[in-house]
C-alpha cells in the first residue's frame, strides 16, 4: 500500500508510533525503499510532511524528535552569537580613529582644535544678542582668523567679513511658525586661490548656544574644527581650484536664522555650489552623515572617496527627514532657500547631556575631534579641487544608497541601481519559493497550505507580542513609573525585550505542540525559514516600491539568508540540525545580523535620549516598547525555525518570563530611578523655569488681569512627580490653567511646542522688573482699499521675543509684513512669530492685515508679546534663583525671566 493512500488517522498513528519507538526502531524495508516519497495530508492533520528515512538519512518525524537540538545549547549558542556580534559593533564604535592624532605639517591637529574649543566654551553660554556671543566670541574668532591669515601660504588669499543681516522667513518646523531677526552676526571667511575663484564650497558651524549651556558639542567643537581646517588649508602648498567659504554663524539656535541671513543676503552666497554643515545631536563620539543631497549623488561619492573615518547611513537620512525627530539644522535653509546640495554631519553619542550645562569641552574626546577634523579637511580639499563642483547642476540626478561598514569604508551606489539589485534579489526568492509552492501536490504534500498556516502563526506571534509589551508599557506609564530605563537601558531589554521573545516562543510552541503535533521537526524548520524569507522579501518589495533607499537593509536580510539556505540545504537534508549545519547557518547570517545590530545601536543611541525631552504627551515607554518589539521581531525572524528544531522550549520560556516578571516588579516598585547626577555619566531631567509677569488688556486698552509666577515645564512624561518630594509646593494643586481666549493658553512659550507639553505648573511669585522692559504699541490702524484692516505695531525689548496672534470668529489674517507675506498658522490655529536681535537693534515695526466678514463686539484679533531675558542680570530674580537652587542635582533647570502682555484689537 502506498503512503499517499493511507488515511490520516493511520499516518498519525504510524508517525506517532515512530516517535515513541525512537531511532532504535528499525524501519521496515518497504518504508526504507520509499524514503523519498512525501506525505500528503491536510493543513490541520499534522501528518509528517517528509518521509522518515533510515537512520542514515534526513531526519523525519522520529529523527526530529530523537535528535533535535538541545534547548540549553541552542539558547546559549544564540545568546553568545548575538553577544559576540554586539561586542564587534561596540569595538567598532569605540574605534574613533584608525590612527592617533598626527599633528604633522599639512595634517589636522586635534590639540590645536581643542585649544580653540576650550577658549570658546570658557566664555560661557552664548545666546544670540548677548555680549558673550556678539562681542567676546566674535572677537576671539576674528583674532584667531587674523593669526591664521598671517601664517597662510602666498598661494592663497583670505578675505574676512562680519555680516549683520536682518530678515524674515516662515518654516514648518514644530508645527509651523514665522521667524524674524535683526542685526544678528555672521563671521565669514573666504579662502581662495590668489587669482580668485568663481565657485565655492561652504563649511558651516554656529558659535551661539542655547541659554544656560556652554555648548561645547553644539556647536563650539565644530567651529574649532573649522578654524583648524582653515589653518591647515591656508598653510598648504597645494593650490585650490575653488574657494572654500567658512561660515561661523551666530544665530542657529534661534531656529536657523543666521544661515538664512547669509544664504539670502551675503554677496558670496552666489558662489556656493555645495556645502558641509557641522552639527550635533549628542556629545562627542562619531560624527554621522545623516543627510545629503538633494539628488546630488556626486557629493556622496566625494565623501566616500575622501573621508578617512567614514560613518554614514541613508537610513539616518530617511528617518531624520521623515520628521519623527523633533530637530532641524541649517541644512534645511541651504537646501530650501539656497537650492544648494550639501552634506549634514552631527555627533550623535550621549544625547542625554545635549543642550545642558554638562555639554563641556572635557567631555569631548580628542579622538572625536581628530576624526571629525580628518574627515572635514579631506572632504573640503576634495571638493575644492574637484572639477564637478564648477558644474554641480549637471550632476543633479537621483538619490544615492550609502552606508558604512563598521566605520571602515562606505558602500554607495545610485538608487536606480539599488532598485535593480533589490528586484533581482526578489526574483531569486520567487524562483526559490515558487519551485516549492507551484510543484504538484503529490510531490510537496501540503507545503503550500503549511506555508500559509505558518505565516499566519508568525504574524499572530508578532502581533500578540507587540500587544503584550504595549499593555505592559501602558500600565507602567499609568502607575507613574515611566522612563525607568532612562538611566539603566538594560531594564528596557529585560522588560520589553524578554516579553517579546517569550511571547513569540510561546505562540510557536503552542503551534508545534497542538497544531503540528506529528509533523517532522526538520520539515517545520524549513517551512518557517521560508516564511521569514518571504516576510523580508515583502518588506523589500514595499520599501523599493516606495522609493526608499533604506530598502537595501531588506535586500541584505533576503540575499544572505537565501544564499546560506542554498549552501546548507544538502547537509540539512542529510544530517538534520547538527553542529555543522548550525555553524554554517550562523556564519551565513553573520553579515545581516551584524549590520542589524550596528543600526539598532544607532537607533537607540539617538532615540533613547530624545524620549527624555519629547514632552508630556508622548508616553516614552510605549514608544520604546514598540521599537524594542520591532527590533526583536526582526532579529528573531530567522531563528524562529530553531523553535521547531529544538527538543523543547520550556526552560527558555520560563527563564525569559522570570526575567520579565522580576524586572516588571522592580520597575513597579520604583527600584530604577530614571535620572542620574553621576559626574562621569549624568542623565538629568530637564526643567524650564520662567519667572513671568502677565498683563491682560481688554478692547479699550485697560488692564483687566495681572499676575505673576514661576511657570514650570518638565520636558518629559513624568512631569513633576519626582520633583514634588524635594519641592512640595510644586504639585498638582498649582497646575497651570489655560486661558481659553488667549493664544497658546496665555503663556510665554519660547517656541511653539505647546502641543507637546500640555502639563505645566504655575507657582505664584512676586512681579519681575527688568531694567530693559519691553514696550509694545499700536502705531496705526487703517482701512485698506480692499476692505481689510491694517494694524501696524512697534515693539522694543530684549534680544528674544515671541509674538502671538489669534483671529476672532468672523476675522481672518490675510497678509502681514513677515516671512513671504502669507501668514503661517502654528499647530492649533494660532500664529507664532519668533523674534531675535543682536546688539543695538532698532525698534521692530511690522503690520498685519485682518479681513473682517462681520463686526463682533469682542474685536478682530487678540495679540500678545512675550519678552524673554536669556542673558545678563535681567535673566535672574531672587525668587527664581532660590527655587532653582532647591532642585535636586539630577535635574537641569534652565531658568530665565520673562514678561507677557496681551491686547485685543
Amino acid at each position: 500500500m502506498e503512503w499517499g493512500s493511507e488515511s490520516a488517522a493511520v499516518r498519525r498513528h504510524r508517525v506517532g508510533g515512530e516517535r515513541r519507538d525512537g531511532p532504535a526502531a528499525a524501519p521496515p524495508p518497504e518504508r526504507e525503499a520509499r524514503a523519498q516519497e512525501p506525505l500528503v495530508d491536510g493543513c490541520g492533520g499534522g501528518g509528517g510532511r517528509t518521509r522518515k528515512r533510515s537512520l542514515g538519512g534526513s531526519g523525519g518525524a522520529s529523527q526530529g524528535a530523537g535528535t533535535g537540538l538541545s534547548e540549553a545549547r541552542a539558547a546559549l549558542g544564540l545568546a553568545l552569537y548575538l553577544l559576540a556580534l554586539r561586542t564587534l559593533v561596540q569595538l567598532s564604535l569605540r574605534q574613533l580613529v584608525l590612527r592617533g592624532a598626527a599633528g604633522h605639517h599639512g595634517e589636522f591637529d586635534a590639540l590645536q582644535a581643542r585649544d580653540y574649543l576650550e577658549h570658546i566654551t570658557s566664555i560661557g553660554p552664548r545666546t544670540t544678542g548677548s555680549p558673550e556671543n556678539e562681542i567676546l566670541t566674535v572677537h576671539y574668532l576674528l583674532e584667531q582668523i587674523k593669526l591664521i591669515e598671517v601664517q597662510s601660504n602666498r598661494l592663497h588669499k583670505i578675505s574676512v567679513d562680519v555680516q549683520r543681516p536682518t530678515g524674515s522667513f516662515s518654516i514648518d518646523f514644530l508645527g509651523g511658525f514665522t521667524s524674524y531677526y535683526d542685526n544678528i552676526t555672521n563671521v565669514v571667511v573666504k579662502l581662495e586661490p590668489r587669482d580668485g575663484a568663481q565657485h565655492a564650497v561652504l563649511a558651516n558651524c554656529h558659535f551661539d548656544s542655547v541659554a544656560n549651556s556652554p555648548g561645547a558639542s553644539d556647536d563650539a567643537v565644530s567651529c574649532s574644527v573649522m578654524l583648524e581646517v582653515l589653518r591647515v588649508l591656508s598653510t598648504s602648498s597645494e593650490a585650490l581650484h575653488h574657494a572654500v567659504i567658512f561660515l561661523f554663524n551666530g544665530a542657529e539656535e534661534n531656529v536657523l536664522q543666521a544661515s538664512h541671513g547669509f544664504i539670502t543676503q551675503h554677496p558670496w552666497a552666489s558662489l556656493i555650489r555645495a556645502f558641509i554643515n557641522l552639527e550635533a545631536a549628542g556629545v562627542g563620539g562619531k560624527e554621522l552623515v545623516f543627510q545629503t543631497g538633494p539628488e546630488n549623488p556626486w557629493l556622496v561619492q566625494a565623501y566616500v572617496s575622501a573621508a578617512k573615518h567614514p560613518f554614514a547611513s541613508v537610513v539616518a537620512q530617511e528617518v531624520f527627514q521623515s520628521g519623527i525627530i523633533p530637530s532641524d539644522t541649517d541644512f534645511r535653509i541651504y537646501r530650501d532657500f539656497g537650492n544648494i546640495p550639501g552634506i549634514d554631519l552631527a555627533f550623535i553619542e550621549n544625547g542625554y547631556i545635549y543642550h545642558t550645562k554638562y555639554d563641556t569641552a572635557d567631555r569631548i574626546l580628542t579622538d572625536s575631534i581628530q576624526r571629525a577634523g580628518d574627515n572635514i579637511l579631506a572632504v573640503l580639499k576634495h571638493l575644492a579641487t574637484s572639477d564637478m563642483l564648477a558644474a554641480a547642476s549637471k550632476y543633479r540626478h537621483g538619490n544615492m544608497v550609502f552606508f558604512d561598514v563598521l566605520g571602515l569604508f562606505v558602500i554607495a551606489y545610485p538608487s536606480r541601481i539599488g532598485s535593480i539589485i533589490n528586484y533581482m534579489v526578489v526574483m531569486g526568492v520567487i524562483l526559490y519559493l515558487g519551485k516549492k509552492l507551484l510543484q504538484p501536490k503529490h510531490k510537496t504534500g501540503n507545503y503550500k497550505k503549511d506555508f500559509l498556516c505558518g505565516l499566519g502563526i508568525t504574524l499572530i506571534s508578532w502581533f500578540t507580542s507587540l500587544v503584550t509589551v504595549l499593555i505592559i508599557a501602558v500600565f507602567i506609564s499609568l502607575i507613574g513609573q515611566s522612563l525607568s530605563w532612562y538611566n539603566h537601558f538594560y531594564v528596557s531589554v529585560c522588560l520589553y525585550g524578554t516579553a517579546t521573545v517569550a511571547k513569540i516562543i510561546f505562540i510557536h510552541t503552542l503551534a508545534k505542540r497542538f497544531y503540528y503535533m506529528n509533523v517532522s521537526d526538520q520539515y517545520l524548520g524549513e517551512v518557517f525559514f521560508d516564511i521569514a524569507l518571504f516576510v523580508h522579501c515583502c518588506s523589500l518589495v514595499t520599501l523599493t516600491y516606495q522609493g526608499l533607499c533604506s530598502a537595501f537593509i531588506s535586500a541584505v536580510w533576503v540575499a544572505f539568508p537565501l544564499l546560506t539556505k542554498l549552501c546548507v540545504h544538502k547537509d540539512f537534508k542529510q544530517h538534520g540540525a547538527q553542529g555543522k549545519f548550525i555553524a554554517f547557518y550562523l556564519l551565513g547570517m553573520f553579515i545581516p545580523y551584524l549590520y542589524a545590530l550596528y543600526l539598532i545601536w544607532a537607533v537607540f543611541e539617538m532615540f533613547t535620549p530624545i524620549l527624555g525631552r519629547s514632552g508630556s504627551e508622548i508616553p516614552p515607554d510605549v514608544v520604546l516598547a514598540s521599537i524594542l518589539a520591532g527590533c526583536t521581531m526582526i532579529l528573531s525572524s530567522y531563528f524562529i525555525n530553531f523553535i521547531y528544531l529544538a527538543k523543547s522550549t520550556k526552560k527558555t520560556m520560563l527563564t525569559l518570563t522570570l526575567v520579565c516578571a522580576i524586572t516588571f516588579l522592580l520597575v513597579c516598585s520604583g527600584t530604577f530611578f530614571p535620572y542620574s547626577s553621576n559626574p562621569a555619566n549624568p542623565k538629568p531631567k530637564r526643567v524650564f523655569l520662567q519667572h513671568v509677569t502677565r498683563t491682560f488688556h481688554d478692547l479699550e486698552g485697560n488692564a483687566v488681569k495681572r499676575d505673576s509666577g514661576i511657570w514650570i515645564n518638565g520636558f518629559d512624561y513624568t512631569g513633576m512627580s519626582h520633583i514634588t518630594p524635594h519641592i512640595p509646593e510644586i504639585n498638582d494643586s498649582i497646575r497651570a490653567h489655560c486661558e481659553e481666549n488667549a493664544p497658546l493658553c496665555g503663556f510665554p512659550w519660547y517656541l511653539p511646542v505647546h502641543f507637546l507639553i500640555r502639563k505645566n505648573w504655575y507657582l505664584p511669585a512676586p512681579e519681575v522688573s527688568p531694567r530693559n522692559p519691553a514696550h509694545f504699541q499700536l502705531i496705526s490702524k487703517e482701512q485698506t482699499p480692499w476692505d481689510s484692516i491694517k494694524l501696524t505695531f512697534e515693539a522694543t525689548g530684549p534680544s528674544h521675543m515671541s509674538f502671538y496672534v489669534r483671529a476672532h470668529k468672523g476675522s481672518t489674517l490675510s497678509q502681514w509684513s513677515l516671512g513671504n507675506g502669507t501668514p503661517v498658522t502654528s499647530k492649533g490655529g494660532d500664529y507664532f512669530v519668533f523674534y531675535s536681535h543682536g546688539l543695538q537693534a532698532s525698534a521692530w515695526q511690522f503690520w498685519i492685515e485682518v479681513q473682517v466678514s462681520e463686526e463682533r463686539p469682542e474685536g478682530m484679533v487678540t495679540v500678545a508679546i512675550a519678552a524673554h531675558y536669556l542673558s545678563g542680570e535681567d535673566k535672574r530674580s531672587p525668587q527664581l534663583d532660590a527655587l532653582k537652587e532647591r532642585f535636586p542635582d539630577w535635574t537641569f533647570p534652565s531658568a530665565w525671566v520673562c514678561t507677557y502682555d496681551l491686547f485685543v484689537f
